[in-house]
């Protein structure tokens, strides 16, 4: 099994940062929460602040799990723990993607993400048309 952790980063007006996988990566073309591969005896948290800095040259501030999903690309299974993050600082630079949007959770579905982050997707949907009741 291989453990991932994805960012659920949220600016100061509550859009939420999707990247794009780039041409010649796995899920080419497909969105994304961005993260990455865990480490040996590295956090969730710690994994998602280096990885948005090796790959984006931001800053975040994790802030609470969002839960795991287990996913199964043919034979190669992996966990996918999602954490909320807050967006602290930097200009991003792209190193391992096409594209990245800020984007409202509402306006999520309008992306064809990667199948492991989808469950994530469908939950910040949930979460975001329960919330405006």
């Amino acid at each position: 099994m291989l453990a991932v952790a994805a960012a659920i980063i949220e600016n100061e007006v509550g859009q939420i940062l999707i990247a794009k996988r780039k041409k010649g990566k796995s899920q080419e073309g497909l969105w994304e929460f961005p993260g990455g591969k865990i480490e040996h005896n590295e956090s969730v948290e710690d994994c998602i602040k280096r990885e948005l800095q090796e790959e984006m040259n931001i800053q975040i501030q994790p802030y609470e799990s969002y839960g795991e999903h287990d996913h199964y690309y043919g034979s190669t299974h992996i966990r996918l723990y999602a954490h909320k993050a807050k967006f602290v600082s930097g200009e991003i630079m792209l190193v391992d993607h096409d594209e990245y949007m800020w984007v409202y959770p509402t306006e999520l579905g309008e992306y064809e993400f990667a199948p492991a982050d989808i469950k994530f997707v469908k939950m910040l949907i949930g979460y975001s048309a329960e919330s405006m009741d």
